[in-house]
């Protein structure tokens, strides 16, 4: 059941399918725009999930976790009430203490919205630290730069 959930790889992009709700939409039923960095945000999580990286374990094993460094949205076209997406997410880069992601939300194959996100590794007084090896090790088969996607 929690593979279902958390999504499928199809190669080394993550998707995710998503339906769009009453509560993720304003009065005239479209997704509110910040709505999109949550859909990005938990396309994130459960990738990391189908990987075997937990947040909850992250934090209480290693004292760790993933913060948004920094993140461009490029929105295209709009999402609206009750369409099913799907957020596709890939790796694009991984260093020492940081990854960075390249997600695209869609809607029966139409591009409605890019997120680029920095995500850096952090102690939980917030202060940066490399990402620990088993989870390099865990990442680093998903991580393609843009161009050879």
């Amino acid at each position: 059941m929690t593979e279902a959930l958390s999504g499928r790889f199809d190669g080394v992009e993550h998707v995710l399918p998503l339906r769009v709700y009453y509560e993720d939409t304003d009065a005239a039923g479209i997704v509110y725009y910040a709505n999109y960095l949550k859909f990005a945000e938990r396309a994130r999580t459960e990738m990391l999930r189908l990987l075997g990286i937990h947040q909850r374990s992250l934090s209480e094993d290693y004292g760790l976790a993933f913060a948004v460094r920094d993140c461009s949205v490029d929105y295209r076209r709009p999402a609206r009430l009750d369409d099913l997406l799907e957020v596709r997410s890939r790796l694009v880069k991984l260093s020492a203490a940081a990854a960075r992601a390249v997600q695209r939300i869609t809607c029966e194959g139409e591009h409605l919205v890019s997120v680029r996100a920095r995500i850096a590794c952090i102690r939980l007084d917030g202060r940066p630290s490399p990402i620990p090896q088993p989870l390099r090790r865990a990442l680093l088969p998903f991580c393609f730069p843009e161009e050879r996607v």
